[in-house]
């Protein structure tokens, strides 16, 4: 009788990730063991006792009405003929799962942009000279978005050309950025950045946007029940609204950030969970606004900080970063990344975390529960982002008030140093890693300080050197193992010479696999890339920052182009780009813009798409015709890799370039050929 009762208490019992099951990170597995020894749940367990919904996943479970949810499952033996289901109102599968497909698209620009919107808000306040606690940090970068903005930069005075006053620009400049959500009329300025033959591709199919915000809004209408009825009509409003993002509010977003905060130039940090610090007050940032993760960076610098974190026992102050906000200070200042998406919860687990600083995306909700069970303070601080439990702080940002707020929460950490209990455990793994990589600094790693270019890079291509680029960007999803694709993906590629470009949780998870580092090229590359990496001293894969950076990406493959050699168009580029554990509506968006503007996407996991064969064909295929790129998917990270790399072979034998030619010395003659 006692056996039964164990036996049913037993199965009763939560089933737990396997440690090792659910990461390849050595430091993620001990920090599971740990929170699992203590009865604390983590996303990894969680992933485990909750499966998804089958339906939901196909894209074809439709509750944009009080009818619904509609669900229309495939037919076990696939669909013959013509496909007869409908929900209540009629809808189709295609309809239904194009809809589903829209609003994440929806949802994903509204968060990246709503981003851009306070980062633009912030700079006007500091063009204005409204705050202290911002200023111009890069006025060439100033002054060369002024120019692509159409604003003066000189103004003549009694017949003299004379340099207009800073500060009178950067006004200019912040006021013509914050109308680009909202203007009445016109298109976004910065679509003109894009290669001529791809702004006319979107103007011949009518996808140029308007204004940021009316782009999401016209989604969520024709997506409401008994409107937009046509799946390719609707995936050209996705195509629209997602250039509103990667051609508007992400790239006013870097932009602005750079001007304000400093364009990034590489530097060295370290990544993974090591990087906190027995003997240091930690605070760890998470999110992805830097406005204020900025100010608690200098907060913590003051030496009146240094020196009462002393007072209070600690040897000094160590920061560190969990996803976008993360990148934004590696890039910037140097400061370690403490991890993941998925680590999040595992930073508190430590027992070394004195504060916990979130803003907005990604954030857990369950953080507050680990908290409760450690000395960790919580602190929300972004009025759209509040949490309900009660042993959350919330303190909200002001960009009037930036430093105050910034010093009331390093504060409360230095205070918080003397509550931790005894059981500290900081898992000793860590990697040297070096980002801050961008459209200007590789430019001038590859054409040298007199001569900023990028054909070193396009001759490098040609000459097979570089077989290709990659962009491989994204988060971690608790339905794969966490890491194991990113690092699969990325190290099959630079094995064949491809260079990788990175942004988001994989370049954090690149970074703790020790992949960011010019060393990484003679361990990991095949000879071509480890060649070029070596002669130019940079890492296979380059860090090039937060998820709404991928703009960078978009950027640097232009300026490929305008090097000349490679095409004359985004799609021609032998370029592709992954996401191979994404899990966020914003990775739609990302991956429909990268679509529009002519790259080869691919996608691990799944897509919310395949319940709707015909639509998942339109978008895999057919798409391909309006714009030159194109999704596809590919849950196996080796499968990822092949497919990438057998469309860049393509791409290479379209442009003539399919076989490698030797190097050849360069005369004077042909050197003073060269562009000055």
């Amino acid at each position: 009788m006692a056996e039964a009762i164990k036996a049913k208490k037993a199965a009763k019992a939560p089933k737990l990730a396997d440690p090792i099951g659910a990461s390849i990170d050595p430091a993620t597995q001990e920090m599971i063991k740990r929170a699992q020894a203590l009865g604390i749940d983590t996303v990894f367990d969680r992933a485990e006792q909750m499966k998804p919904c089958n339906i939901g996943i196909q894209g074809i479970c439709c509750k944009n009405c009080a009818m619904g949810p509609c669900r229309l499952p495939l037919p076990k033996g696939g669909i013959e003929g013509e496909d007869t289901r409908k929900g209540l109102c009629g809808a189709t599968a295609n309809t239904i799962s194009a809809r589903n497909f829209a609003r994440m698209v929806a949802a994903g620009a509204a968060a990246h942009s709503d981003h851009g919107r306070t980062v633009a808000e912030v700079f006007v306040s500091a063009a204005r000279k409204e705050t202290d606690a911002y200023k111009i940090k890069d006025v060439n970068k100033l002054l060369a978005v002024a120019k692509v903005m159409g604003i003066d930069t000189t103004v003549e005075v009694d017949g003299e050309v004379m340099d207009r006053d800073t500060d009178e620009i950067a006004v200019e400049v912040g006021e013509k950025a914050l109308a680009e959500w909202g203007k009445p009329e016109g298109e976004l300025m910065y679509l003109k950045r894009a290669p001529e033959p791809l702004y006319e591709k979107w103007t011949k199919a009518g996808v140029k946007p308007r204004n940021i915000d009316r782009e999401i809004v016209d989604i969520m209408h024709r997506t409401h029940m008994g409107v937009d009825q046509d799946y390719k009509n609707i995936v050209k409003q996705c195509s629209r609204a997602s250039l509103a993002d990667g051609w508007g509010g992400s790239m006013l977003a870097t932009d602005l950030q750079d001007i304000l905060f400093g364009t990034p130039y590489p530097l060295q940090a370290e990544a993974n969970l090591g990087v906190m610090k027995v003997d240091h007050v930690n605070i760890i940032v998470h999110g992805h606004e830097p406005v204020l993760s900025e100010m608690i960076v200098a907060t913590a610098q003051k030496s009146e900080m240094l020196d009462y974190a002393k007072s209070k026992g600690a040897k000094g102050i160590q920061l560190g970063g969990i996803c976008c906000t993360a990148n934004e200070i590696f890039q910037r200042h140097g400061v370690p990344q403490a991890g993941t998406y998925l680590q999040q919860e595992l930073a508190i687990i430590t027992g070394a975390c004195d504060a916990m600083v979130v803003d907005v995306q990604c954030v857990f909700q369950n953080l507050a529960n680990v908290a409760k069970c450690f000395h960790t303070k919580l602190v929300t601080t972004h009025p759209m982002a509040k949490m309900e439990q009660d042993n959350v702080v919330h303190i909200e940002f002001d960009e009037h008030h930036a430093l105050e707020d910034a010093e009331k929460i390093v504060k409360m950490a230095i205070d918080n140093f003397g509550n931790r209990g005894s059981e500290v455990m900081i898992p000793q793994h860590k990697a040297s890693a070096i980002g801050g990589f961008g459209v200007e600094s590789i430019e001038y790693h590859l054409g040298g300080t007199f001569r900023g270019t990028y054909y070193t890079l396009n001759d490098n291509i040609i000459n097979g050197r570089i077989r290709g680029i990659a962009g491989v960007v994204g988060c971690n999803n608790a339905r794969s193992r966490h890491n194991e694709a990113h690092i699969t993906l990325v190290k099959e590629l630079i094995k064949n010479d491809v260079i990788v470009l990175t942004t988001g949780c994989n370049g954090i998870a690149c970074a703790m696999e020790g992949l960011l580092t010019p060393e990484a090229a003679g361990v990991y590359c095949g000879p071509g890339l480890k060649e070029v990496c070596e002669t130019v001293g940079i890492p296979p894969v380059l860090h090039l920052g937060s998820c709404v950076d991928n703009s960078r990406i978009l950027l640097a493959a232009t300026e490929v182009v305008k090097a000349g050699g490679l095409g004359k168009d985004l799609c021609d580029l032998p370029a592709a780009g992954a996401a191979p554990e994404w899990m966020s509506e914003k990775a739609i968006a990302i991956g429909q813009y990268f679509v529009t503007s002519g790259v080869y996407t691919l996608f691990g996991i799944t897509l919310p798409i395949s319940g709707a064969p015909v639509f998942g064909d339109y978008l895999r295929k057919d798409i391909e015709k309006l714009y030159g790129g194109k999704w596809d998917i590919a849950p196996d990270p080796l499968e990822m890799a092949r497919l990438m790399i057998a469309h860049i072979d393509q791409k290479r034998k379209e442009l003539g370039i399919d076989k490698a030619r030797e190097r050849q010395l360069m005369s004077m003659e042909d050197r003073q050929k060269l562009e000055a």
